[in-house]
């Protein structure tokens, strides 16, 4: 498959760039397990890349659980405070993020994450996100109006470079199939790196898949290339 050449990227972060899906697990079913309930796999893929209010209203619906949106939020609140701070970064993400920035390839995060909680997941990893253009949180942000499988928040992070480049020229980097439909809405390659539990029909809208970061070849997109030393 022909791949064409762009001139921006774009990461979303949840399960892309920090290991945070098996916290987001081990948080929903400890709510979950107190109504005797189980947080499934199935339950979890329709869930990933959702923005919070949608997710959190999903959760609840899905698995009949007798609990407002803010007795959830405060529950998973107290519970990111204690997880979050585990965060850690997944394969290969710091060497390709610090070679598209020493190569001065303009980058960004957009992630549907509301600022809270993004700053509590990246408060062990500041020198890592310093190395971003800049971030959107589409929780959060005012200019995001829907979330993903909308295509809102990686256009508007794409704004947000002071060069302003057409979609066409923008890849974005997901581990969800949200988050690939959204991007490819957007009018933007889509490099997928997903659970090895997500089904072929999950994968099949993105422009290239992945086991793995470390998998990346950036010439294929027309970036400049890995030179091991």
């Amino acid at each position: 498959m022909a791949f064409k050449p762009v001139t921006h990227v774009l990461f979303d972060m949840d399960g892309l760039l920090l290991d945070t899906e098996n916290l987001y697990t081990e948080i929903y079913q400890t709510i979950a397990s107190k109504y005797g309930k189980t947080y499934t796999w199935e339950l979890k893929v329709q869930l990933m890349g959702m923005v919070s209010t949608d997710s959190v209203k999903a959760f609840i619906e899905k698995l009949q659980i007798p609990m407002t949106e803010q007795e959830f939020n405060d529950t998973f609140r107290q519970l990111c405070n204690e997880y979050f701070l585990r965060a850690e970064t997944l394969p290969g993400v710091e060497r390709l993020i610090k070679h598209l920035h020493a190569h001065n390839i303009p980058i960004a995060i957009a992630t549907s994450s509301m600022k809270s909680s993004f700053d509590l997941k990246t408060k062990n990893h500041q020198e890592l996100v310093s190395l971003f253009n800049h971030v959107v949180c589409g929780s959060s942000d005012p200019e995001v109006k829907q979330g993903k499988p909308a295509p809102d928040v990686f256009l508007v992070c794409a704004s947000r470079f002071a060069d302003k480049p057409s979609p066409d020229k923008v890849l974005v980097f997901e581990d969800a199939p949200l988050g690939v439909q959204a991007a490819r809405a957007a009018g933007m390659q889509v490099v997928m790196v997903p659970d090895p539990r997500m089904s072929e029909e999950l994968r099949k809208e993105a422009t290239q898949v992945l086991a793995s970061l470390e998998d990346f070849r950036p010439e294929l997109f027309g970036l400049p290339p890995f030179v091991d030393i």
